[in-house]
Formats: structure tokens, C-alpha cells, sequence
């Protein structure tokens, strides 16, 4: 990683090499610490005779020709232009490099000032980096420096803050543009608008459509409407988004497809189907040809309320009228199949899906692959994974996890494995993934396998988790060998794993059925010894289950006595 440095002249932190004068090696022969030297009105330093040459500099490239300052690259070019450290900064993936570049170019590189662009390009990484507090100094600068400004600096920096969940800063910067001398338009206006509404600041939104211009002297324009309209419509005032409809002409401006899309949008959101084929109903009589997203809304409606029949029947429309199936359109029809239980339409669906090229989501495949198998239809699930590797959609995690569970569920363990074994050939399997195929292994009896994968899963960095160690655990346990189950949990001790009620349940409960007495209690010595925490409801597991059949008050009086573990179940 660069070393991080700040090229200014004030922290003086870059190298730099006196070409003018000799360098300060050392103090004068004569500068000793003596009482005398400290009362002379002439300092040593005064004194040097480099300080009489700095004290002459009085610009800027009077310095530069004094000092050598080493750039933040190698390779820095003798010529820059705006253009040339544009592309400079935009190459570098380290931020604070990109950011030095910029600072070493306006203070250091001779002949060279910053311009609008070069300020757009830094802010803009910035912006979409959450770097805040460094934007705000070199907004700070820019306005210091009397550039000439333009507003798509302001735009991107209101989008950004919109998307960063902060729209107090979002209407600070819209206030801030006529600092700059620049004229707001409608379109930093629109942007505003649109932050306002993803972070639900509906009352300000309002506020501002309503002030636009009286007092920020911006004409709204469609496009101003439609925001508010949509903004309306999630508050889920829908009479209001009417209202605004009527008047929309007054103002100047024609309703189009996007704003009935959107109240169409507000009734199905509502459940109210009827309204929302009353206003697509509309959206035909006036001509318009509706598009993929005013279909799938419709549809969308539909299913939500449970209206199976009639999405396939818009979707039957759709087609027919020559409109096109998005990726979101599937999404919608595949997810309303699985929730109805119809995993033959959701796989046919989904298979139309990757024929037209269309890559559908994780959580979409996993839904389709679940409903499948509960079904009973494994082999259709895995030719399901088959087709998407055909298809170069590479199932990721999730997806062969949610296949490799089903399968061992199944009994299918080693088709399970050969699974896995195919995943891993193109990805990195998860933990997610080796803790579903070891859960399978361990449930199957399978646990030298189930060993041999949690050695690999180490072995490649992938660390295992609790629920690695009780599956092990209970798989030991399950076929008669506690003391194995042991021997991990000392492992997960070792390794800071702190165990759960079940890990400490599945020991104890399979240390009772082989009738382990002395391991019990040889557990709980070496649950104190590692550091481990029994609580409250543990212990009643511990006292009813394991030691229900023998001495109890023999054994509990030597544990007491040498373990501080009863005393801290006792006084929790």
C-alpha cells in the first residue's frame, strides 16, 4: 500500500532537496548551549547562511526553483494538461493517490493551474466514494479561486448525497450553487427532487416544487411533475397524484406515458386493481403504446393480490401487442408460479428467461430450485444448474448451497459432493457451501468425508464457523463417539469459536447415551480450563440429562470444589 503523503507546502511532508543553498546538515561550529548563547539576541538559526536566501523567497515559483519536490508517481510527465491529469486520476484505483495527484499537480507542477474539469473530475470519485469532508475543501477551494464554474458539479454531488442517505446535505449544495455565480437550472432542481424522494422527504419535496420559482427563479418541467407525482403515489396519496394530473395542463404541461405509468403504479401498490386498469385503460384511449414496465406493473398488482390468472393474462396481452418480457417482468411471473406452488411454469419460465439471454438473480434461482425439490423433482433442479452453466450464467454460492442441501436432504450425499466438487472447479466455494455439504455428511453418517472437507475448508482459508463445529459435534455423537465430538470442541476453543446451548446439548446429550459419566465431568473441567461459558438453560441440560441417573450430590460436591463454573451457573 502507497505511503500516504500531503503535498503542501505547510506540513512540508514530500522530499525535497535545497538547490539554492546548502543544506542545513548541522548546527554552526560555534552554537553551544551555554548560558551566554541563549541570552545573544542572534539566533543560530538566523545566523546560517541559508536563511538569508530563504527569507528572499516571496512567490510561489520563486520557492519551486529552490526545492525539488518529488512526485506522487513515477513517470510524472514534464508536460500536464487538464485533459492529461484527467486521465491520471481517473486510472488510479487508490483514492488518496488519486487525491495526491491532484494536489502535487495545482501546487508543485510548474505552469500548471486547475480548471473546472479538473476540480469535476477529483469531486466526482470523491462523491461516489463517501468522501464528504474532502469535497467540502475543495469545494471550498474552487469557490476561493474564482474559477468559472458549471452546474453538473452540482448535480453529481446532489445525486450522491441523495444515494448516501443525506438530504440535508443534498439541499445545502442546491442552496450553495448561486456562491459559484452559477444559475440553478431544472435540472439540478429535478435532481434534488429525486433525492428528496428516495429518502422519503416527501413535505420537502412539496416545499420546493412549490418554491421553485419565486425563489429559485427554476421553470419545472415534466419530467419536475412526474417526480412529484411519484413521490405522491408512494406516500400513497393517490388523490393529491390526481389532483396534480388535472392541473398539469395549466401549467403548461402534457401528461405522458411515465406519469399515468406512475399513478397506475400508485393503485397497485394500494391493491386497487380496479382503479389500475381504469387509468391503463386510459393510457390506451389516448394512443400510447405501453411499455415492458407499465405491463409489468399491472402484472405485478396482480400477483400481489393473489390474481394469478389475470397477470397471465396481461403478460398473455403483452405479447401479443409486441411488447417484450423484461428481466423484471420474469422475475415477477417466476416468483407469483413459485408462491402458488407451479414449479413446471416457473421452470419454463425461467428457462424462456435464459433463451432470451436474460440473467436471472440468485434469489430467483434458489426460489425455483426450492420449490422443485419440495415437490420432489430433484433431477429437474439439477438440470436447472446444468442449464445455467450451459447458458454461462455460473451458479454462484447460494444457488449449488441451495441444490447440495436439497440433495443430501434427499439422500443423494455423493451426487451432493460431485456437486461441489464441479462448483469449486470455476469459484470459491463459501462457507455457506462446505458448512450445507458437511451438515449433509455429518446427518448421512458420511463424517470421514465430512472431516476431509472441514481439513479443506481450512486449508483454503475459509475458517469454520459454530455451525461447522456442531455439525461435526453431532455427527460424532450420532454414530457413538463423544469423545471425538470432544476433541472438536476443544478445537473450537482453541480456535476463540465460542459454543452455543446446542453445542454444549449435543455433547451432553450423546456423553449420557453411551453413559461417559467421567467425560462429563472431564467436560466440564475443560470447559473452565479453555475459557468457555456455560449459561443458565445449559446447565439445566447439563443437570437433567447428564447426570439425571447418577450420584449427583457426590459428583456436584467435587465439582464445586474444584471447578469456579457451578458458582457462576449458580449466580447467574
Amino acid at each position: 500500500m502507497a505511503k500516504r503523503r500531503m503535498w503542501n507546502l505547510q506540513r512540508m511532508l514530500p522530499r525535497v532537496t535545497c538547490t539554492s543553498t546548502p543544506c542545513f546538515r548541522s548546527l554552526p561550529p560555534s552554537f553551544t548551549l551555554s548560558t551566554a548563547s541563549t541570552t545573544s539576541t542572534t539566533t543560530p538559526f538566523t545566523a546560517h547562511p541559508s536563511h538569508h536566501s530563504l527569507s528572499l523567497v516571496t512567490s510561489k515559483s520563486q520557492l519551486l526553483k529552490s526545492y525539488t519536490v518529488t512526485p506522487p508517481i513515477k513517470h510524472w510527465p514534464k508536460r500536464l494538461s487538464a485533459k492529461s491529469l484527467i486521465a491520471i486520476i481517473n486510472r488510479q484505483q487508490n483514492l488518496d493517490l488519486a487525491l495526491q495527484i491532484f494536489r502535487f499537480a495545482g501546487n508543485f507542477h510548474p505552469d500548471f493551474s486547475h480548471s473546472y474539469e479538473t476540480y469535476l473530475a477529483i469531486i466526482t470519485r470523491l462523491a461516489r466514494a463517501r468522501q464528504f469532508p474532502h469535497v467540502e475543501t475543495l469545494l471550498s477551494q474552487l469557490q476561493n479561486s474564482q474559477i468559472k464554474c458549471g452546474e453538473t458539479l452540482f448535480v453529481i454531488l446532489i445525486r450522491n448525497y441523495g444515494l448516501a442517505s443525506r438530504p440535508n446535505d443534498a439541499v445545502r449544495t442546491f442552496l450553495r450553487i448561486g456562491d459559484f455565480s452559477v444559475n440553478r437550472s431544472v435540472k439540478s432542481l429535478n435532481c434534488l427532487l429525486n433525492a428528496l424522494a428516495q429518502n422519503k422527504k416527501y413535505d420537502w419535496l412539496h416545499l420546493m416544487f412549490k418554491n421553485c420559482r419565486t425563489k429559485f427563479g427554476v421553470i419545472p418541467n415534466i419530467f419536475t411533475c412526474n417526480i412529484l407525482v411519484k413521490a405522491l403515489c408512494k406516500k400513497g396519496d393517490i388523490n393529491c397524484a390526481l389532483k396534480l394530473l388535472d392541473e398539469m395542463p395549466g401549467m403548461g404541461m402534457v401528461p405522458n406515458v411515465v406519469t399515468y405509468t406512475t399513478i397506475l403504479g400508485g393503485y397497485a401498490q394500494k391493491g386497487d386493481m380496479a382503479g389500475a386498469k381504469r387509468v391503463f385503460g386510459e393510457i390506451l384511449d389516448r394512443g400510447w403504446v405501453p411499455d415492458a414496465i407499465t405491463y409489468t406493473i399491472l402484472m405485478d398488482g396482480y400477483c400481489k393480490k393473489g390474481s394469478l390468472i389475470e397477470a397471465v393474462k396481461v403478460m398473455d396481452d403483452m405479447e401479443e401487442n409486441g411488447v417484450k418480457p423484461n428481466e423484471v417482468t420474469y422475475g415477477v411471473m417466476i416468483e407469483a408460479y413459485c408462491k402458488e406452488r407451479k414449479s413446471g411454469e416457473a421452470l419454463n419460465l425461467l428457462g424462456d428467461m435464459l433463451e432470451r439471454k436474460y440473467v436471472p438473480s440468485s434469489v430467483l434461482c434458489c426460489k425455483v430450485i426450492d420449490i422443485l425439490c419440495e415437490e420432489g423433482k430433484v433431477e429437474d433442479a439439477c438440470e436447472l444448474w446444468k442449464r445455467l452453466l450451459k447458458k454461462n450464467v455460473t451458479p454462484d454460492n447460494a444457488i449449488s448451497s441451495t441444490l447440495i442441501h436439497w440433495l443430501c436432504k434427499k439422500g443423494m450425499v455423493w451426487e451432493g459432493k460431485k456437486l461441489f466438487d464441479e462448483f469449486e472447479r470455476s469459484s470459491a466455494p463459501s462457507i455457506l457451501t462446505y458448512n450445507t455439504l458437511i451438515a449433509g455428511m455429518c446427518d448421512n453418517g458420511e463424517l470421514y468425508e465430512a472431516g476431509r472437507l472441514w481439513d479443506d475448508m481450512v486449508d483454503k482459508k475459509c475458517p469454520p464457523n459454530a455451525f461447522t463445529y456442531d455439525k461435526l459435534i453431532g455427527g460424532f455423537c450420532k454414530v457413538g463417539k463423544p469423545k471425538e465430538g470432544i476433541r472438536v470442541l476443544v478445537e473450537m476453543l482453541e480456535k476463540g469459536c465460542l459454543p452455543n446451548e446446542s453445542t454444549y446439548s449435543i455433547l451432553i446429550d450423546g456423553l449420557s447415551r453411551s453413559g461417559s459419566q467421567e467425560e462429563i465431568i472431564e467436560l466440564l473441567f475443560m470447559i473452565d480450563k479453555k475459557g468457555g461459558r456455560v449459561d443458565a438453560n445449559s446447565w439445566r441440560i447439563i443437570l437433567t440429562k447428564a447426570l439425571g441417573n447418577v450420584d449427583t450430590g457426590a459428583i456436584l460436591n467435587n465439582i464445586v470444589g474444584e471447578c469456579e463454573l457451578i458458582t457462576y451457573a449458580a449466580e447467574s
